[in-house]
């Protein structure tokens, strides 16, 4: 059996200790694998990967990665723990340039290690490079979700988590993105993404966990998830079993 990169084991978190918004949720990320989160609104996937972050609280269960034990790693820490995390909104510093942006991604590094980092991602991305001495607030919702992946990366985490990296891009460029993020799992990244895009999500990760009212509801390969009906019954708010 493969030892999962990331494991969430029973992980109860919120905002408020008395007012949780998570329920005993468990979810595992390989090396090299895709995982999807979806559910309906207010299911608790975005408290989740906030709360792996450090961001929420948790109050009862465990996050480890790669063996160790990070629950409640302080945010700032996430880079020691192999982790990048790439939030919904205000994901980039749009009054600065995409060079400064990747810049401050780098400040932990080495100089000569930094700028070497940034001349791959320079290489990877090459859309940054046309824009480099630009302001971030020129680039499109698309080109800003490139900026903040490119940034989160050159910490070379082993584990890069989304919060709904489509949101409020047009399908074209929700592809593009897509194509992006598949391309980094082939390079031995590990994804954990929460999406609101069902189809696009399910076609693209490897396996999937559906929430719902802070709870997990099912899970399993993406592809055949695809295909069962209590998918969308729990979207049309009816619960449904977990596997």
């Amino acid at each position: 059996m493969t030892t999962a990169l990331l494991q969430v084991s029973d992980i109860t978190a919120g905002y408020r200790p008395d007012l949780p918004i998570l329920h005993g949720v468990s979810v595992s990320v390989s090396e090299a694998e895709m995982v999807t989160i979806i559910g309906p609104n207010g299911a608790g996937k975005s408290t989740l990967v906030k709360a792996i972050a450090g961001l929420v609280p948790i109050s009862s269960g465990t996050v480890s990665v790669a063996g160790s034990n990070v629950t409640n790693l302080l945010t700032h820490k996430l880079a020691t723990a192999s982790i990048a995390y790439v939030p919904q909104t205000a994901n980039v510093f749009t009054t600065l340039t995409i060079d400064e942006n990747l810049k401050l991604g780098a400040s932990t590094l080495s100089k000569a290690e930094g700028a070497r980092r940034i001349a791959m991602a320079y290489d990877n991305f090459p859309v940054l490079q046309k824009y480099r001495s630009h302001k971030a607030k020129v680039l499109s919702g698309g080109q800003r979700q490139t900026l903040a992946v490119a940034r989160a990366l050159l910490t070379e985490p082993r584990l890069l988590m989304l919060d709904e990296p489509s949101a409020g891009l047009s399908p074209l460029m929700v592809s593009e993105v897509f194509e992006r993020l598949k391309s980094l799992v082939s390079t031995g990244v590990a994804i954990l993404m929460v999406e609101q895009n069902v189809k696009a999500a399910l076609a693209i990760s490897d396996r999937t966990y559906v929430l719902a009212e802070g709870r997990n509801r099912i899970d399993g390969p993406s592809s055949e998830l695809a295909g069962d009906s209590q998918v969308a019954t729990i979207y049309l708010g009816a619960g449904g079993r977990k596997r």
